[in-house]
């Protein structure tokens, strides 16, 4: 019996990754491409809120064209202490910045094994009980209450905590929920991937809940300034269905459903507790070991051998830490990013993240996204943003804040200058190791261009070409200047 089980749950894994791996392979995206004829983009902050009894949901309108063509969607959650936001899964990758606080994150992933135990007690679930044979099988089946008696220590799926600055990646159709267990508020912003070929529905976000009554929001049928009221999905069930099923009393089945539950999508959970690994006083972490988790190696997700296993598989990275960042300039800031080649399994989601710090007055290279849309969310500080279409027409030519967010369209150029303060910002991206094409410094188009085709092209000298090539000798991120470059007087 036991060898069936484990040839039944091994078809079923390999079934999962083999959806996986073909999810993972180059899809056509699913992204309205007759809806990017965009006159004018906006900087926008929430339009609907939807409070529950420890949290807040925020929604951006994604009726707005920018949304349509990027194919995605975007909300902001606020959790907090001893905030509990309910198990629920959806109908689309989520991908997640954790702009304040800590907690931690439960990802029920199918076919896995129970492999974390805390320190309280459960009821005996209904196995054959020791010394009990057949006789007590029998017993502890019949009406879900005797035989119940026998308690062992709970066990759950993997437990992941997480911090400021990461990002976590949230699968569609795989439960999750989230526990602030941290002292401030938890706030996390994402993107919402609607044109996911893991979505099979239209395109609009979907959370289907298991417990509560949620307000929902965020797709186009919560839009219209309303708010909806939820029922979880045990709601449709017939009660004595449910109570066959889990073989439980009615009572218990009533409970499920929460009729009357009206805390909404994030609750109040004051006695949670959870246990997690840590070192103890008996053990110190080897050196190599702590280098290996900093940096994530052999944590690496492979299509060809799977190095990591699904069930341990890595589903987040810290991209606010200076030690981390792939560009750095000094004197003008630095640039982390995160894509399959940091977490493998992005390539099956074809997401990716940028996480900018910008100095004062620091000027991000003027550049385009070559394989990408990229959804920019302000996180602390201002910037000047500019983006222009093919037809050379600005876009977009305003101070974005604290808490906007503007969607940069595939291929449109764009510039960003820091303010007085700075300016930090993440950019979720529509492809798993986006790209860009920056037209000044040292990696710039202009600079792979000979000076005799700069020089015909723009009808200037053989002076002010080299001038436009080698002006900047930095590479992305650029720092102030002294202000003496040559000026024409009008």
């Amino acid at each position: 019996m036991a060898h069936s089980h484990m040839i039944s749950l091994s078809l079923y894994v390999l079934l999962f990754l083999g959806c996986l791996a073909q999810l993972g392979r180059p899809q056509p995206r699913l992204r309205g491409k007759t809806q990017c004829d965009i006159q004018k983009l906006n900087a926008q902050e929430p339009s609907f809120r939807f409070p529950s009894e420890a949290g807040l949901t925020e929604f951006w309108d994604s009726n707005n064209p920018e949304f349509g063509c990027a194919g995605v969607e975007f909300e902001r959650n606020t959790v907090q202490p001893k905030g509990l936001r309910l198990p629920h899964y959806s109908n689309v990758p989520k991908f997640v910045y954790v702009v304040e606080g800590t907690g931690v994150q439960g990802t029920v992933i199918p076919g896995c094994a129970e492999t974390f135990e805390s320190q309280g007690e459960s009821f005996w679930g209904g196995q054959e009980q020791p010394g009990k044979g057949q006789e007590g099988q029998e017993q502890g089946s019949k009406g879900g209450q005797e035989g119940r008696r026998q308690r062992f220590p709970d066990r759950h799926q993997k437990l992941r905590r997480f911090q400021k600055g990461d990002v976590l990646i949230l699968l569609p159709g795989f439960t999750q929920w989230t526990y602030n267990d941290g002292d401030v508020p938890l706030v996390t912003v994402a993107l919402l991937d609607v044109a996911n070929e893991a979505n099979q529905l239209d395109l609009q976000s979907r959370k289907f809940f298991l417990a509560g009554n949620p307000q929902q929001g965020g797709g186009k049928e919560g839009h219209q300034g309303q708010q909806q009221q939820h029922r979880n999905i045990f709601s449709g069930f017939d009660d004595q269905l449910l109570a066959d099923a889990f073989n439980v009393d009615l009572k218990i089945i009533q409970k499920l459903k929460g009729p009357k539950d009206q805390r909404g999508s994030t609750v109040r959970a004051e006695k949670l507790q959870l246990f997690l690994p840590e070192y103890s006083e008996q053990e110190q972490q080897p050196q190599q070991q702590q280098e290996q988790q900093q940096h994530g190696v052999g944590r690496g997700w492979r299509s060809n051998g799977l190095e990591e296993t699904l069930c341990t598989v890595k589903l987040s990275e810290n991209i606010g830490l200076p030690q981390e960042a792939d560009v750095f300039n000094p004197r003008a800031g630095r640039i982390t990013t995160v894509n399959s080649q940091k977490i493998p399994i992005l390539s099956s989601l074809q997401l990716s993240a940028e996480r900018g710090f910008l100095y004062s007055n620091a000027i991000f290279a003027p550049h385009w996204n070559i394989n990408a849309h990229s959804a920019l969310y302000v996180i602390r500080g201002n910037a000047r943003i500019q983006v222009v279409d093919h037809k050379g027409n600005k876009v977009f030519d305003d101070e974005v804040k604290q808490g906007q967010l503007i969607i940069v369209p595939q291929y449109f150029a764009v510039i960003k200058k820091a303010g007085n303060q700075g300016f930090e910002y993440v950019a979720f991206k529509t492809n798993d190791n986006a790209m860009i094409n920056p037209l000044v410094g040292r990696l710039s188009a202009f600079r792979a261009i000979p000076e005799e085709v700069l020089r015909s092209s723009f009808q200037i000298s053989s002076e002010e070409a080299e001038e436009l090539k080698y002006g900047r000798q930095e590479a992305l991120l650029l720092s102030e200047q002294s202000q003496q470059g040559k000026r024409e007087v009008a």
